[in-house]
């Protein structure tokens, strides 16, 4: 038996400035294992799954369908989970917040297994699903967290298994480039969010947000503590890939396998953008109105605006020079990720709703947006524009997902692309007192302008210009994936769902930050 603590009451708390009051109760180890339970599931599957991938060839075809069912009881037992606990410190939260994320993250996980079966250049199945579900750990330790060491601690987690799935195609040179420089600028980003952990809990005396927020409230910012607050977001900054952090995005996303590219561009986004977003507003931010909460956001602030302003304009004028798919998707990338960081700046509930918002339409588009670029791969051997000739032609339902997909990331109404974009500029002029995120709203318009430019392109190729012949077509061009299709039709009517209803989702991230 041991003793922990339970949050009895979390409403405005925070936004009050005063922690939550907490009671203390007597729980078993067997209790803490249930709070633990879908972490356990989806480790107990990725197991699994590796063992029957090394068995034989003929058991490895059930690889997914095990990565699946696990992901599926994972979920279920999120489900099943407490409404407020917080235990040692923060290392394990249970929130409205933390339990619809880890959901979230789950079926992102989900949807990539059922693209990664068809991916030819995934020769070990077994081995690439079970480094799969433990990057989903660590998305689940990341959003599951309000403490600065198990945040690093699923990060390296998750950073390592992303590695590994970048490189996983040994036959193409470019896989191996994209996992190397995929290593080498995470092990730089984590030497920097590491020693900007260092520096504030040496100024703080404590790696709990919640504690840390508490420590800025009763006394003056110094130095190294902001110097540690800089270098953890430098650190974040790598890893939602904002400019000029973002060098690493256009190799991994074009030389990593297709279901690797979709799993780095949105399951690692959703949970960056949690942690950031609870790091920036939880503990970087204490009682509001307060002389320490003024030196705080006038540390933070501006150095996520200029992130943000820096990742549109990047961002968006190199995408409009690319010829392929898979790199425009990731300069695009690098835009939204300025896009996302308006809620940050703009703070508060509103403006970190619209963040969290808009982060999980994005990757539920970007998820579907890869399946139809592997498609189109394993069609014609390319992801090239030039690959995505006629492909109304050949295949009218993955074209119409396709514009879906790219109308949405342009911000189109009545897509979810469009929603997320009007809620994040919404919160930001709200937010900023005498015009003061003007600026950056209308940098952000200026952007969705320029991106409509490039996503009309891809358009154009696939519903203006001639197919190829048949002979150009590899034979298996022909064979039709089911599984495949299937997801891709799920992920575009969740866009268009998503974009006729998005109070759906909204209303649902809005009551748990409450």
């Amino acid at each position: 038996m041991f003793r922990w603590d339970a949050k009895t009451s979390t409403r405005n708390t925070r936004a009050n400035g005063h922690l939550p009051q907490r009671e203390k109760i007597d729980m078993s180890y067997l209790d803490l294992l249930k709070l633990a339970l879908p972490e356990l599931i989806v480790v107990v599957t990725s197991l699994v799954v590796l063992a029957i991938g090394l068995t034989s060839r003929r058991a490895a075809s059930a690889c997914p369908l095990t990565a699946a069912l696990g992901l599926v009881l994972a979920i279920r037992a999120v489900l099943m989970l407490p409404s407020n606990v917080t235990l040692f410190g923060g290392m394990l939260v249970v929130t409205p917040l933390t339990s619809l994320f880890k959901i979230i993250c789950l079926a992102i996980a989900f949807f990539t297994v059922c693209l990664a079966p068809s991916e030819k250049s995934l020769r070990n199945q077994g081995e690439y699903l079970a480094i799969l579900l433990l990057a989903t750990v660590g998305l689940m330790l990341l959003v599951g967290s309000e403490e600065l060491l198990m945040i690093f601690i699923g990060l390296e987690l998750l950073g390592l298994s992303l590695y590994v799935m970048a490189g996983f195609d040994k036959t193409d040179v470019r896989s191996a480039e994209a996992g190397l420089k995929y290593f080498l600028f995470g092990s730089t980003a984590s030497a920097f969010t590491l020693f900007g952990i260092s520096f504030v809990y040496g100024m703080s005396g404590t790696t709990g947000l919640a504690a840390i927020a508490q420590k800025l409230a009763a006394a003056h910012v110094p130095p190294l503590l902001s110097a540690g607050i800089v270098m953890t977001l430098i650190g974040f900054a790598f890893k939602i890939a904002a400019a000029p952090f973002h060098f690493w995005a256009p190799d991994a996303y074009q030389g990593a396998p297709v279901p690797s590219a979709a799993f780095i561009a949105s399951g690692s986004k959703v949970a960056s953008f949690v942690v950031l977003g609870k790091i920036v507003l939880v503990g970087f931010a204490p009682m509001r109105g307060n002389a320490a909460w003024h030196a705080m956001v006038a540390g933070w602030a501006p150095l996520l605006a200029a992130l943000a302003a820096l990742s549109i304009l990047l961002g968006n004028l190199l995408a409009l020079v690319q010829s392929n798919v898979r790199r425009l998707l990731a300069y695009s990338a690098v835009a939204h990720a300025g896009y996302t960081l308006l809620g940050l700046v703009a703070g508060g509930r509103q403006g970190f709703s619209a963040t969290l918002f808009y982060t999980v339409v994005y990757a539920v588009t970007l998820v579907g947006a890869f399946g139809v670029v592997a498609v189109v791969r394993r069609q014609t051997g390319g992801d090239d524009l030039q690959n995505f000739s006629g492909l109304s032609a050949r295949s009218p339902l993955l074209a119409a997902c396709m514009g879906i997909f790219m109308l949405s990331l342009a911000g189109i109404p009545p897509l979810a692309g469009f929603f997320g974009k009007f809620y994040l500029f919404s919160a930001a002029l709200r937010a900023g007192g005498n015009n003061g995120l003007l600026w950056l709203v209308a940098l952000a318009l200026f952007g969705s302008f320029i991106s409509l430019y490039y996503y009309l392109i891809v358009l154009k190729v696939i519903f203006v210009d001639q197919p190829p012949t048949e002979a150009s077509l590899k034979p298996e061009a022909f064979r039709s994936d089911l599984l495949q299709q299937i997801t891709i039709v799920v992920l575009a009517a969740a866009v268009l769902f998503f974009g006729i209803m998005p109070a759906t989702l909204a209303s649902r991230i809005l009551a748990a930050l409450s």
